[in-house]
């Protein structure tokens, strides 16, 4: 339990979380960067870039079959993610925002989920718009590599933002609007540099919030922050108790 958390949290009345790589991490799921993030074992400019996917895009149902699809199969939420629901449940936490795109949020029971890059768990054929899920999909990688569509034969491509790609503009003004309208942000898990997801603290802190950074390392916004925390997010949010 952190007791000047805690303190914020009871003055507050309206709090939006912000969530990276760093929650997700405790359940099993690969981070991208560091030692042993993803990009060490698969080139980004290949899997990730929307480009090269529809130049090439077995290179990225390669990855989505030794790396993506064994990690959702097993992965599953953690104390920070049933945290999160629980202060959603007692009224406090209005919003979620989160860079993640495994879904782990929603698995856990969060209803306002803001996902500003996708989510990996759907996937969509370029063709006809159908829509499959991570076991449909993975029976059509079976049966083919690359996967296309059982119905018009269109090229599947996972429903996350690519590198070369927007994000969608709809999520991103709706978590502009909730940075602004918190008086408490709770950033989780992130190391704050990916743009211009990042860029949500620095909204609500200009927008009057007060500002909370849970991460085991340094982000280019603790010197703007009123709280920062290192240490995991399982640990910290299990410990508290909202309102």
């Amino acid at each position: 339990m952190h007791q000047e958390l805690e303190a914020l949290l009871s003055k507050a009345s309206y709090v939006v979380a912000f969530t990276g790589a760093g929650i997700s991490a405790e359940s099993g799921v690969p981070t991208y960067r560091g030692t042993d993030g993803v990009w060490n074992k698969y080139d980004p400019a290949k899997y990730a870039d929307v480009g090269y996917f529809f130049q090439d895009p077995s290179y990225y149902w390669h990855f989505f079959k030794d790396v993506r699809y064994p990690v959702l199969q097993e992965a599953s939420p953690n104390a920070g993610h049933h945290a999160l629901v629980d202060l959603e449940k007692q009224g406090l936490l209005k919003a979620l925002i989160t860079q993640n795109i495994d879904g782990l949020h929603q698995e856990a029971g969060s209803r306002n989920v803001l996902e500003l890059h996708g989510n990996t768990r759907s996937i969509s054929c370029q063709g006809c718009g159908r829509s499959y899920g991570l076991d449909e999909a993975r029976a059509r990688l079976e049966e083919e590599h690359p996967p296309t569509c059982g119905d018009c034969r269109g090229l599947l491509k996972p429903d996350v933002v690519l590198f070369g790609e927007s994000l969608p503009t709809d999520t991103l003004r709706r978590a502009e609007e909730e940075s602004r309208s918190c008086d408490l942000f709770l950033s989780i898990g992130s190391s704050l540099v990916v743009q211009p997801a990042a860029s949500m603290p620095a909204i609500a802190k200009q927008s009057g919030a007060r500002l909370v950074i849970v991460n085991m390392e340094e982000t280019p916004f603790d010197g703007k922050a009123d709280l920062v925390i290192r240490d995991s997010a399982s640990t910290v949010l299990s410990g508290i108790q909202g309102g």
